[in-house]
C-alpha cells in the first residue's frame, strides 16, 4: 500500500507518535516477518489515533471488521475501560490465530473476543448489539455494505472510523471493483444525512464519521 503521504513525512509521524508497548513491538516485527502484506496493519501513529479516538470518546463497547494479527484490536483495546470489550471478526482463521496468540498474552488482552467468519454474514447475527465505537478495515469491495450496516449497529452521538478511505488515492479515477467500492462508499457517506463526517489524509486515508 502506497501512503498519501511521501515515506518520509509518514516515518516523522510515527517517530513523533506515542511509543508502543513491548507486545505490540513484538507483533510488528512478527508481521513483517511472517505475512505476505504486512502494509496490511495499521502503523504505530495511526494505532494511537484509533486509540486516542476510543478513549477521548468514552467508548465502552468497540467493534472492528478486520483483524489482521490483531495490532489495531490491541490498540484501541488500550483505550477502553476495564469493564471495556472489543468484538473483532476475522475471515482468514490463519490470521486470527496470530492475533490471538498475541492478544492471550497482552495484559490487557481480556478485553478482546476474536470471531473468526464472515463479517457479512457475522454482522447479520448481530440482532440486538449496538456499538459505540466501529472500526472498518476488511474486504474494499464490501465497505458500501459495511457501512450501511455498522451505521445501524452504532449508537447515535457515537464514531465510526473506516480505514484506506483513499485507496492510493486511486478513488479519483477508479478503474476496479475494489476501488470502485471504495469511492461509491465514499459518495454514499459525503451524501448521508444522518451522520456528521470529515475525510481524513491520515496515511491511506481515514473517513470518520459520527452518527447523529
Amino acid at each position: 500500500m502506497a501512503f498519501i503521504c511521501p515515506e518520509e513525512i509518514e516515518a516523522y509521524a510515527e517517530e513523533h507518535s506515542s511509543e508502543l508497548h513491548p507486545i505490540l513491538e513484538e507483533l510488528v516485527e512478527f508481521t513483517y516477518k511472517n505475512t505476505d502484506l504486512p502494509q496490511m496493519m495499521v502503523g504505530r501513529a495511526e494505532g494511537n489515533f484509533l486509540k486516542m479516538l476510543v478513549e477521548i470518546s468514552g467508548a465502552k463497547r468497540v467493534l472492528e471488521i478486520g483483524t489482521f494479527t490483531g495490532f489495531s484490536a490491541l490498540m484501541m483495546a488500550q483505550g477502553l475501560p476495564e469493564d471495556g470489550k472489543l468484538t473483532t471478526i476475522e475471515v482468514n482463521p490463519e490470521y486470527a490465530q496470530m492475533a490471538k496468540s498475541f492478544i492471550e498474552r497482552a495484559p490487557w488482552g481480556k478485553k478482546i473476543e476474536v470471531i473468526v467468519g464472515d463479517a457479512r454474514k457475522v454482522l447479520e447475527e448481530f440482532k440486538k448489539e449496538s456499538f459505540d465505537f466501529i472500526f472498518i478495515d476488511a474486504d474494499k469491495s464490501s465497505y458500501p455494505y459495511y457501512y450501511e450496516k455498522c451505521l445501524e449497529l452504532l449508537k447515535k452521538g457515537r464514531l465510526m472510523a473506516i480505514d484506506n478511505a483513499l485507496w492510493e488515492g486511486k478513488v479519483l479515477e477508479p478503474d476496479d471493483n475494489r476501488s470502485k467500492a471504495i469511492a461509491r462508499m465514499n459518495e454514499m457517506i459525503k451524501e448521508d444525512p444522518r451522520v456528521e463526517k470529515v475525510l481524513l489524509t491520515v496515511r491511506d486515508g481515514i473517513f470518520l464519521v459520527r452518527k447523529i
